[in-house]
């Protein structure tokens, strides 16, 4: 009896360890994901005004 309960505390134990690892290489990923889109936004050529790309006087 006491034998499960340690062996079931163990295991909680090991599941919220994976998760947590999980979780924390998920949200490094994201983060490397999200400077690298900041960096290829940044070589983007500027997108032209209103004005400068639709006719407004025809």
């Amino acid at each position: 009896m006491m034998n499960d309960i340690a062996l079931a505390a163990m295991e909680m134990s090991s599941a919220r360890l994976a998760t947590q690892y999980a979780m924390s290489l998920q949200k490094n990923v994201m983060s490397d994901m999200e400077q690298q889109a900041m960096g290829e936004l940044a070589m983007l050529p500027p997108t032209p005004g209103v004005g400068d790309y639709i006719d407004t006087y025809a």
